[in-house]
């Protein structure tokens, strides 16, 4: 049964640039559908969460500008349950808002808050995890995160380290890391202390409240006005008021990092944020030589541990590479090696300031 006090805040704002050239800031990574299953990446997120949560109860968090996207693919959502961002400003701001708007709800709320563009591979596992989660901070004034058991030192996720203190099943947070070197990355997971640091997180309205007053005051001095504002026609010109005005921080390094009521369930769910190139092609079915190819005709020679994205109506063919991302989206083709993050970061920056918004 769902409990009527249990709510999900799915955060879907992002631009997903090292997603470019499939992700645009027209249409970000978290309104496609990389797999070919029928639903994006947010679509599924719903579907994930509503099985143990009202969908009455799913709030999504984005941007304005995307107002129109959300409700074509969550048509089941009311507009009160879509809560528009006049501006970016990162993940703090975004779950203070939604957590007053849902206190003026319910004040028993318990919450969970997660990105909109995770995939999750072992989906009973997870709902699991999160329903023992939601039980223990209705109980309890901790702030509550998933860790995910890692499989190799990966760079591009942060680490939290646990403390021997454990309650029902919840290890204390001793330390978070944002993404190491790989050298260090080595010595966390060898070490079996770290974990993958997933972006979920999970509290009762009161305590993370509680949080946001003690550590983020210039956020809460913006957003905690008076309840009966929240969730009427007042509330939307409140927030395009005072939204803007708040400091541009993650909750990680905002709240989390300083809280000392921080837990952690840890687990395998078969997690990743699905967060660059190289991530789709780890999860992505592959050829005996490595090679993943994105739901488009292709024919490669002497070619290894390749991914290869073009439009459905065009062939690749491809012969001599290795380790090499071709994407094809749009006005926009490009060839890198698809592990250098930080150059397809530089591509989409150069692109925007020497040619304009019309290839971004």
């Amino acid at each position: 049964m769902k409990d009527s006090h249990h709510y999900c805040v799915i955060m879907g704002g992002g631009v997903g640039s090292r997603f470019w050239p499939f992700s645009r800031t027209s249409l970000p990574k978290q309104f496609l559908d990389f797999f070919g299953t029928g639903r994006s990446l947010l679509q599924q997120t719903v579907d994930r969460f509503s099985k143990i949560i009202p969908i009455e109860h799913i709030f999504i968090v984005t941007n304005e500008k995307y107002a129109h996207l959300i409700q074509q693919q969550l048509p089941d959502l009311k507009e009160e349950q879509i809560l528009l961002e006049p501006d970016r400003r990162n993940t703090a701001p975004c779950i203070a808002w939604a957590s007053y708007h849902i206190q003026a709800i319910d004040p028993k709320a318990n919450i969970v808050v997660a990105p909109s563009d995770h995939l999750i591979l072992k989906e009973e596992e997870f709902l699991k995890a999160i329903q023992k989660s939601l039980d223990f901070v209705s109980h309890s004034d901790k702030l509550v995160t998933l860790g995910i058991t890692p499989n190799r030192p990966e760079t591009g996720y942060g680490y939290i380290q646990i403390d021997d203190e454990v309650s029902e099943d919840f290890h204390k947070v001793k330390t978070f890391t944002e993404k190491p070197q790989l050298e260090l990355a080595k010595v966390f997971v060898e070490s079996g202390e770290f974990y993958w640091n997933s972006g979920l997180f999970i509290w009762n309205v009161k305590t993370i409240l509680a949080a946001f007053e003690q550590f983020l005051p210039n956020v809460t001095d913006h957003l905690s006005i008076d309840p009966t504002v929240y969730n009427t026609p007042r509330e939307a010109a409140y927030i395009a008021d005072h939204f803007t005005s708040c400091p541009s921080v993650s909750i990680d390094f905002g709240v989390m990092e300083k809280a000392d009521n921080a837990f952690v369930l840890l687990g395998d769910f078969g997690w990743s944020d699905l967060g660059t190139w190289s991530s789709l092609h780890e999860l992505y079915p592959k050829d005996e030589e490595n090679n993943a190819v994105v739901r488009c005709p292709a024919l490669l020679y002497d070619c290894k541990d390749n991914i290869i994205a073009v439009p459905e109506n065009k062939l690749a063919v491809v012969k001599g590479l290795e380790g090499y991302l071709i994407a094809e989206s749009k006005n926009v083709l490009l060839i890198c090696k698809k592990d250098d993050e930080k150059a397809i970061r530089q591509f989409v920056s150069d692109t925007k300031d020497k040619l304009g918004n019309e290839y971004i």
